[in-house]
């Protein structure tokens, strides 16, 4: 936590990081460029994200100042990368508790939600990303992470941890992979497939040329 600070103070003025966001347009742009991470208080889960309740810097002699002045508001935070299957909703809802707090790095800003990794700490000096536990318990999908370019190192490093994540579920056949017949159907529906058929033909024929 000793080396957070300079990292925010660099990206941003000390005054902004002491504003409360109650929306996802408040956030300045280089926040969201340099993938600056908040923190948060929990307050509802939903299908469209966590309703987060911003908690800024605070300095101990302006606190109770500060409280006075700040507007309230919850942002709309989205696990980015992952789509939630119905049972990930329910994991979530027993895993996070009312007011837990967060914390949760800006990737992406899709009009009014932030696509962000989010944290949540499990004991002193551990911290789990619901993004990459939600995956490895098979508890839904990956997808492209929103916000974030597609042609960029983080995209494509964040996106290999998702798919590694999905993985493990996949072969340990947990959550949404448990059912075996899902894959023979996937499986069949992919080697029937006339596209990718085709696709072999024309790798064999360069192979022959």
């Amino acid at each position: 936590a000793g080396h957070a600070l300079p990292h925010i103070l660099h990206c941003s003025s000390f005054h902004q990081q002491t504003t409360k966001f109650t929306s996802a347009l408040d956030i300045p742009v280089e926040f969201v460029t340099k993938n600056v991470k908040l923190r948060g208080k929990l307050h509802h889960i939903t299908e469209k994200g966590l309703e987060v309740e911003h908690i800024p810097i605070s300095i101990p002699l302006l606190t109770s100042i500060q409280r006075k002045w700040q507007s309230k508001g919850l942002l709309l935070v989205r696990l980015a990368g992952v789509e939630l299957a119905p049972s990930g909703m329910a994991w979530l809802q027993q895993e996070l508790k009312p007011k837990q707090m967060i914390w949760f790095q800006l990737l992406g800003r899709e009009e009014l939600a932030l696509e962000c990794l989010v944290l949540v700490n499990k004991g002193r000096f551990l911290s789990v990303c619901l993004n990459e536990e939600i995956l490895r318990q098979g508890l839904g999908r990956t997808v492209s992470i929103e916000g974030l370019p597609h042609d960029s190192h983080l995209y494509w490093k964040l996106h290999r941890r998702l798919l590694r994540a999905e993985f493990k579920a996949l072969k340990k056949h947990k959550g949404i992979w448990q059912e075996e017949s899902y894959y023979e159907r996937i499986r069949d529906r992919i080697s029937s497939n006339k596209v990718v058929q085709t696709l072999k033909q024309f790798v064999s024929w360069l192979r022959s040329s």
